[in-house]
């Protein structure tokens, strides 16, 4: 299966090439944009771009430019890219509200640089002019004088100007004059297509993939064995991890050394961007949509209603549309798959007084508004109807986080962060294999993670153990962010299984 990304140039006064913008191509037939989604298109553009064909090759080394919508700003999809090799282009259908500013400050604060994509000015969009170093101006939609205004406006705040859509000689020299700092448009070049084979992957194994992201703890030994099973997989796994992104660690062509490179929260990231267009690739997103959230509600029922293993749950709701997904009867592609009897005995209602069917049962009546089965189900397994809707609009939260490559809980961002001083110890491998150790400021702490400023530069997803007896502080946390900072380096750690300190009780 062929994939496709597009460039297109960015020039800076000099005419020396300063950047490309990546661009969504479904063929390299067609060179020009075909209304795909754009959240969907900035991912397919990711996937592509990391995961097969490599992003040193399309960029050269260069920065690349990648549209960004609300959804992708706060989904956490950035975090597979490098802050020095991208920048995220706001496109100007964005809506600023309060928590998408909020979010693109803290982007800001890990490195990342903004563009805002088709400016024309306004109170509108004014909060996110103090974060931007670039302002994309199209030529050919905005007036000579509105231009004009803009230049006088925000070049003196420091904020570079790129004029889109230089078609002609005569535009670039007014450009030129006018004090624009980047151009780009067909007056240099059309975007040009780029193409690389993928092989393709198997649906089966990609919601296996995605229902071992939901364990708390990654067991890499069986992401090792499923993921070494498929030659899509494996080939992606160690494109993206050999690439230059992680050029400073040296070449691996081993999957268990991959996913250790990685760390849990770069996998989980990758599993979502690799597997997920290919579930869509030609279903209804729709489909893709409905077995997400079944999982996660068949598994939030099973924990309700006391199941010893609540993640049956969660594979029986995955599997419960795979004739669909497969195009063959469920039965089938439940015996294909390999699933255990017990999910089987469920989907197929052949089991008799099956807790779990009667979980499925409960799900399928709620699917269909049946309330007054859900109220006699929900009995049956000793749960409040009111928990099965909540579990319900929990599970739909959960679909749509994980169709937009994040794992990250909504509230997890909203862990109080409290301000500290005080020294901490931390050791970590260098890209020598070789364990260093060094004492850091600690700046602020929260249940999951640490803010400290270090002298030395940290790899971003690199482990590092802590420890601050006085404070309560040990464990092994993974660098979420390393930003130089007046000399030194201000870094960001999370733990997954927390950093040993406790928030301190509230009182009166």
């Amino acid at each position: 299966m062929d994939v496709f990304v597009a460039r297109q140039p960015i020039f800076d006064r000099s005419r020396e090439l300063y950047a490309y913008e990546l661009l969504f191509r479904s063929d390299d037939v067609d060179n020009r944009f075909d209304g795909t989604e754009a959240g969907s298109a900035t991912t397919q553009v990711i996937a592509n771009s990391l995961l097969t064909i490599g992003l040193e090759n399309v960029a050269g080394g260069k920065k690349a430019f990648l549209n960004f919508d609300d959804k992708l700003l706060m989904g956490g999809l950035h975090s597979m890219l490098p802050p020095e090799a991208v920048v995220l282009e706001i496109l100007e259908s964005v809506g600023p509200s309060d928590e998408l500013i909020a979010a693109c400050y803290e982007l800001n604060r890990q490195g990342y640089t903004f563009a805002l994509d088709d400016f024309v000015g306004g109170q509108r969009l004014e909060p996110l002019t103090q974060i931007a170093k670039i302002i994309k101006v199209d030529m050919r939609a905005t007036s000579k004088p509105d231009q004009e205004r803009l230049l006088e406006t925000y070049r003196p705040r420091g904020i570079s100007m790129l004029a889109e859509k230089v078609e002609t000689h005569e535009e670039f020299e007014w450009a030129l004059n006018a004090g624009y700092d980047y151009f780009q448009g067909y007056f240099f070049a059309r975007p040009a297509v780029l193409r690389a084979q993928q092989i393709p992957a198997s649906k089966v194994n990609c919601l296996r993939l995605l229902h071992e992201m939901q364990n708390s703890e990654l067991d890499y030994e069986r992401l090792t064995s499923i993921i070494s099973q498929d030659v899509s997989f494996s080939y992606k796994l160690l494109r993206y991890v050999n690439s230059a992104l992680f050029a400073r660690y040296g070449e691996t062509t081993s999957i268990s050394h991959s996913l250790a490179r990685l760390g849990e929260d770069a996998i989980r990231h990758w599993v979502a961007l690799a597997a997920l267009p290919v579930l869509a690739k030609d279903k209804p997103g729709e489909l893709v949509t409905h077995s997400l959230v079944r999982a996660s509600f068949c598994e939030r029922l099973s924990r309700q209603a006391g199941l010893a293993e609540p993640g049956q749950g969660f594979l029986m709701g995955l599997f419960s549309l795979l004739d669909a997904l497969l195009d063959v009867p469920l039965e089938e592609a439940l015996r294909q798959t390999g699933v255990e009897p017990l999910i089987s005995g469920a989907l197929l209602g052949t089991a008799e007084n099956d807790p779990l069917g009667d979980v499925f049962q409960l799900v399928r009546q709620y699917e269909t508004a049946d309330w007054k089965a859900v109220s006699a189900s929900a009995a049956k397994l000793d749960t409040k109807t009111s928990c099965v809707g909540q579990a319900y609009s929990e599970s739909t939260l959960w679909a749509q986080q994980a169709l937009h490559a994040t794992t990250r809980k909504t509230n997890s961002r909203r862990e109080v962060r409290h301000a500290v001083q005080g020294s901490i110890n931390v050791m970590w491998e260098d890209s020598s294999g070789h364990q260093q150790a060094s004492v850091a400021q600690l700046l602020n702490v929260s249940v999951h993670g640490v803010q400290l400023q270090l002298s030395q530069r940290l790899p971003v997803q690199n482990a590092v153990s802590c420890s601050a007896p006085k404070m309560g502080i040990s464990g092994r946390g993974v660098v979420r962010y390393c930003n130089p900072k007046q000399g030194k380096y201000l870094i960001g750690l999370e733990f997954p299984n927390g950093s040993g300190w406790r928030e301190p009780a509230s009182g009166k």
